[in-house]
């Protein structure tokens, strides 16, 4: 099944929503693609859906529910992905930022 809170989150502009499924992460892409929702919508365990998109949402048979709901909903089915659990991009090291990097620095000896 899947579920939407009201669009109630500000971001350039504009309201947001949050899309989930309680069944899997393909049923949750597949959903938002018939919506016509770009992929970069996604983030961790969830889209992003816009105002303007939330009666579509809702018409193609997303259920409305409070955010919290969302949340408790995504913890039950094993599909929350928490920001904190979430894998940080490796620090930049002077080897890898110093004027282009190894790989570069190696091109320009060549």
């Amino acid at each position: 099944m899947l579920y939407l809170d009201r669009p109630a989150w500000p971001w350039r502009g504009r309201l947001w929503s949050h899309l989930i499924s309680d069944v899997s992460h393909a049923e949750l892409h597949a959903f938002a693609e018939a919506l016509g929702v770009p992929r970069r919508g996604f983030d961790r365990d969830h889209y992003d859906i816009p105002a303007d998109r939330f009666a579509m949402a809702v018409w193609l048979g997303a259920r409305v529910v409070p955010s919290r709901e969302l949340v408790r909903l995504l913890r039950q089915a094993g599909l929350r992905r928490p920001k904190h659990l979430t894998r940080p991009a490796p620090p930049a090291t002077p080897q890898t930022t110093a004027r282009g990097g190894r790989e570069a620095q190696a091109r320009r000896r060549a």
